[in-house]
Parts: structure tokens; sequence; C-alpha cells
């Protein structure tokens, strides 16, 4: 919530105004099934067809700088550009989801807005630190979702280090910006499993 409002903060007073309005919704009961997002997708405020992009928040960096960013989702858009970009400018890179077996692209928030064919993209914190390799970062990772995650314990901890939360709110600010000023909204790979919803949505806007 905190990166949300942050981001919405920020964006508010960028001057001059983006092309596009960046809509910012905070969606519950992800953990009982995605219903937040279910419902909006369902009960859209903006028709799919007019919406060019959704990035889900899922949860911020806690562990410090990170020298990459996790992408869910990459490869399954035109965003991957852009991403990928913004990311080089702070000297990251952008790695891809190492479990795609565990399906992260379909349980969280943007596989509703996928569903209805909006270009959709989550991104997550990195595991590559400074001084430590990425098994140092995944183990920290790991621990996390063992002793915390969904459990009691989840709470916010005077050791966390949210320097690497920065960097990526910043990154998410800038490809916002991006996306919302770019003159062709962004569309899903040629054959991916989504791109027959965004062109039912986008015919569907075009009447």
């Amino acid at each position: 919530m905190a990166a949300l409002v942050t981001l919405a903060e920020a964006l508010a007073s960028v001057e001059p105004r983006p092309k596009r309005s960046i809509i910012f919704a905070s969606v519950a009961a992800e953990e009982s099934g995605l219903l937040g997002s279910q419902y909006f997708c369902e009960h859209p405020i903006v028709a799919p067809g007019k919406i060019a992009a959704n990035l889900n928040i899922d949860g911020v960096n806690i562990w410090g700088k990170a020298t990459d960013i996790g992408y869910i989702g990459l490869g399954k858009t035109t965003l991957d550009a852009t991403v990928i970009a913004v990311a080089r400018a702070q000297g990251r890179q952008v790695t891809a989801d190492e479990h795609p077996d565990k399906g992260g692209f379909y349980r969280s928030d943007q596989f509703n807005f996928a569903k209805i064919g909006v270009p959709a993209m989550y991104l997550k914190a990195g595991v590559r630190h400074p001084g430590h390799d990425a098994q140092w970062g995944r183990d920290l990772q790991e621990k996390h979702t063992k002793e915390r995650y969904h459990q009691p314990s989840d709470q916010i901890d005077a050791t966390w280090n949210l320097d690497g939360a920065v960097d990526d709110v910043q990154l998410m600010a800038v490809t916002l910006l991006r996306v919302a000023d770019a003159p062709k909204m962004p569309e899903w790979t040629p054959g991916d499993e989504f791109e027959a919803a965004r062109k039912r949505a986008l015919a569907a806007g075009a009447k």
C-alpha cells in the first residue's frame, strides 16, 4: 500500500500531465481468489480496450538495494522493452520468473486484467544484492516465504532495508509515465494466450 500511495502522490504532481490517465486501485482479497481485482475487471470504470496496461504491486523489496528486478510475465508483452530500458538507466537488469512452474503470473491480481485483454506485468524484488551472490538473495526470500508469508508474523520489521524498494518504486514510476505518454499502447506478444482477449476488447472499444 505504501508503494501505491507513494506512486500516486508522485505522479499526481508531474508536469506536464501524462497524455493518458493513470488509475490507482487498491484491491483486496487476493489470497481468497483474486476477488478484488476480479470485481474491478468485471465492472471496469474504463473500457478494457482503452486500458493501456496494468502494473501489479504485490509487495516491495525489504532486503536492500538490488542490481536486478524480478518481472513476472516477462516475454508476454511489449511492456518488456520499456521496463528493461528504465532498469538499464538505473544500472540494473530485469530477470524473468525463476519458477514459472509455480504459475506466478496466474496467481496474482494481474491475471484478471490479462483475462480481459489488458497487457499486464508484476514487478517484484530482485535477488542480486551488491556484495552477495544471487543465491543469498534467493535464500532471504525463501526464508521469508517459509516463516512469514501469509502468517501472523508477516508484519513490519525494524530490520527491513527499504533502499531497494525506493529504487523499484522509482522504476515503476518512470515505466508508468512512459506507457502513459507513448503514442501506441502496449500489445501482447503475437500468439500469446491473452492476445485474442485484447483484440476483442479493442474491437469492442471501436464500436
